[in-house]
């Protein structure tokens, strides 16, 4: 396993983290936790050291089946990532609720590294006016976390504000060759290391997408020119790890054969190892996947800022990666109703579109965007489904604010 180094700290990360939001089910959709505690522990036996979990996982119950995993001399050997809920927090009194219900359902004294969960522009707003900051220091201080972080999953522009607003030790970023101008993308992870914070990486296969078996075939074509071959899932993998300010690189492995795989890809990925030719070939097969698309729409948030506060370049990436990926519609529409707000209220989605026209004016790609963000609302919204994000996000139904 290869490891690289926290800034602020001297930790020695594994540069491959186990995501635990993606846990082996049982047929009734519960976690397997034979399976899951089995997965886990191959994993750190095989050098993997950072293990990242959250409240609302597999609704409530990730923290717990990895806290069972950390039995038996584990803990020691790891680094434990959680995130406060910030959606669920209403004062200072429910971070603490939280806080200590995650320390008692993970059976540990310390969260390592512990995050603001899902951070935006408005959300980080909101729970900073509430108290965090003094909050989170006062649970350091008390030794109930040691490093602050935040994960994001907003604009760029407000990324690095929240960078500037603290002296955080790490961030979460979702990044992978799709994404680099979309969210904090490769501006902020460079911005982010330019302060010395460690940037871990989620969703490096765009919710796997990326590391099917079998592409598209026009993109398919495109892997077959390269002089190493190489599977989908590495070409990935090791296009994040290539870049040096990446940390750690989380993946949701829930089947042996995906341990397996990413710690093998693991051990050839060095920072700066792909060839330019290489680094050439990804590129193409990104613009292929973005030709592929039905909206062609590059994230350059030229329309933006809607006068109706719809998240325009945001609808676009749901909708365009769930069509894209021929993933399930259900799947589409709840991140989209994730991302665009049904769990803040700070809605951003689709169907607010007034057709002002100001963004027709901006696009430098000449979309129709009023008429497209219509034909986002209709695959993307569906009634119901803010009640079931929130369910969802919600998690441990024990808890009461």
């Amino acid at each position: 396993m290869r490891y690289r180094t926290v800034p602020k700290n001297g930790d020695k990360l594994s540069i491959l983290g186990f995501g635990a939001m993606r846990l082996p089910l049982n047929e009734d959709q519960s976690i397997n936790e034979a399976a899951a505690i089995a997965q886990m522990r191959k994993a750190i036996d095989a050098g993997v050291n950072y293990l990242d979990t959250a409240w609302p996982y597999h609704n409530g119950k990730s923290e717990l089946v990895l806290g069972k995993a950390l039995k038996e001399g584990y803990r020691e050997k790891v680094k434990i990532a959680d995130k406060l809920p910030v959606w669920m927090c209403d004062n200072r009194r429910d971070m603490e609720s939280i806080l200590d219900r995650q320390l008692e359902k993970l059976g540990v004294e310390t969260i390592d590294y512990y995050l603001l969960h899902a951070l935006e522009g408005e959300s980080w707003d909101r729970i900073k006016a509430l108290g965090v900051i003094p909050f989170l220091e006062d649970a350091r201080a008390a030794g109930k976390v040691t490093n602050l972080g935040f994960s994001f999953h907003g604009t760029n522009e407000d990324f690095n504000r929240i960078v500037d607003a603290y002296g955080w030790t790490f961030c979460q970023i979702q990044y992978n060759f799709l994404d680099t101008q979309n969210q904090a993308g490769t501006a902020g992870l460079k911005y982010a290391a330019s302060k010395d914070m460690a940037v871990i990486i989620m969703e490096p296969l765009r919710g796997g997408n990326l590391s099917r078996p079998e592409a598209p075939p026009r993109i398919q074509a495109l892997w077959d020119t390269a002089e190493i071959r190489r599977t989908p899932v590495e070409w990935a993998l090791r296009w994040v790890w290539n870049v040096p300010e990446v940390t750690v690189v989380l993946s949701g492995m829930n089947r042996n054969e995906h341990i397996e795989q990413n710690l093998a890809i693991a051990e050839q990925a060095e920072a700066g190892s792909l060839t330019d030719a290489e680094l050439t070939l990804i590129d193409q097969v990104a613009d292929k996947y973005r030709e592929l698309m039905p909206v062609g729409c590059t994230g350059c948030q030229y329309c933006m800022p809607c006068p109706a506060g719809v998240n325009i370049p945001g609808c676009f990436e749901y909708y365009n990666s769930g069509k894209m990926f021929e993933e399930p519609q259900a799947m589409t529409q709840f991140r989209y109703a994730v991302f665009n707000g049904f769990v803040s209220g700070k809605q951003t989605q689709a169907s607010l579109c007034v057709e002002c026209g100001e963004c027709l004016e901006r696009c430098p790609q000449h979309i129709d965007i009023p008429e497209r963000l219509k034909d986002v609302a209709d695959y993307c919204e569906t009634e119901g489904i803010g009640e079931i994000v929130k369910q969802f996000m919600a998690g441990d139904q024990s808890h009461s604010s």
